[in-house]
């Protein structure tokens, strides 16, 4: 999936750029890849799919680096920006059903069917949804998890985004998408960010084409929204943005472990601002690690704010102990 995403990002830069000659000479695998017997949760390490590849990027191994968005953290180290957020493919989730029940949703499952996750967001809001299931983690890339699934009898379903499943020409396999009712997705889900160096003006304004304004608004507001909770892959948060006539709507949510505890709300601001030009030191203005040079600069701040203003009123509201609590009771699994 990693090489298919890298691969789309550069034809488009060549489609751009066709007297550039772009090189795609590093397959690295990261924390995240290698140690697959322990729950993403548990490894406690902030940036398990992205240290090994920006310490190729800080060396000047590689120009730009092509990561899922939600695998960034929102803080970046010093002197990295995420230089383009490509047009978002699909955001929900989507289950893969093993192929005895084809044809069925998850709540026409047996009682106590084991659902795959490696998510605690996707298990919490689910459990929730469907108590008479269980939910158990599996780990590997998108070939081991349907392996996984196909070839054993112990999972009777798995979840997975279903813009990976797009991108790998699975879409086949989806047997039921689930609404943001059924699951809000996580931040930046199904969109593709490029990371680059912060002071590599070339590199920056080569791969600013690719941005696409809407989703750069909606991942900004979600990523602020994570960054003013805390949150991270050790808890469940999750989040839904629509943009509509100038507004961005912004849903985020944070729950407990199983469920049971939840606080939800929805918050909406005007993102209607005209591209300026502007010269000068506000061009590379980041917005919770993304240089955005060709989105309206109000629009940016104003998806910011949003974020962060959703984030305090359920922080307000007791998410902090929501989330504190989920993030012990995780550490002691």
């Amino acid at each position: 999936l990693a090489r298919i995403q890298t691969d789309s990002v550069v034809e488009m830069l060549r489609e751009l750029y066709p007297d550039l000659r772009f090189e795609i000479t590093v397959a690295m695998s990261t924390t995240g890849d290698r140690i697959l017997d322990t729950a993403l949760s548990k490894i406690g390490e902030k940036s398990l799919f992205t240290k090994e590849l920006e310490n190729a990027l800080e060396r000047n191994e590689v120009d730009l680096v092509v990561h899922s968005l939600k695998d960034l953290p929102t803080s970046l180290p010093p002197g990295f920006t995420i230089g383009a957020v490509c047009k978002r493919e699909n955001p929900l989730d989507a289950v893969i059903f093993h192929p005895k029940n084809c044809g069925k949703t998850l709540s026409l499952l047996p009682e106590k069917s084991v659902i795959g996750t490696s998510s605690l967001r996707r298990a919490a809001q689910l459990k929730k949804k469907f108590p008479q299931l269980e939910f158990r983690d599996i780990r590997g890339n998108l070939n081991t998890r349907l392996k996984k699934l196909d070839e054993k009898e112990d999972f009777s379903a798995i979840i997975l985004a279903a813009a990976g499943l797009k991108r790998m020409g699975w879409e086949n396999r989806i047997g039921q998408l689930l609404s943001p009712e059924d699951c809000l997705y996580a931040v930046g889900q199904g969109a593709l960010a490029v990371e680059v160096r912060a002071k590599d003006q070339e590199i920056l304004n080569m791969v600013s084409a690719l941005h696409d304004a809407d989703t750069v608004l909606c991942c900004i507001a979600e990523r602020a929204f994570m960054k003013r909770l805390e949150g991270g892959c050790s808890v469940p948060v999750a989040v839904n943005t629509m943009l509509k006539d100038g507004q961005l709507y912004l849903t985020g949510a944070v729950y407990s472990l199983d469920g049971s505890d939840s606080l939800k709300e929805t918050m909406q601001t005007s993102v209607n601002y005209p591209q300026r030009n502007e010269d000068g030191p506000n061009d590379d203005v980041q917005h919770v690690g993304i240089t955005a040079k060709n989105v309206p600069g109000q629009a940016q701040e104003a998806a910011e704010n949003l974020g962060v203003e959703l984030a305090s009123l359920l922080l307000s509201k007791g998410a902090k102990h929501i989330l504190s609590v989920a993030r012990q009771l995780n550490d002691t699994r």
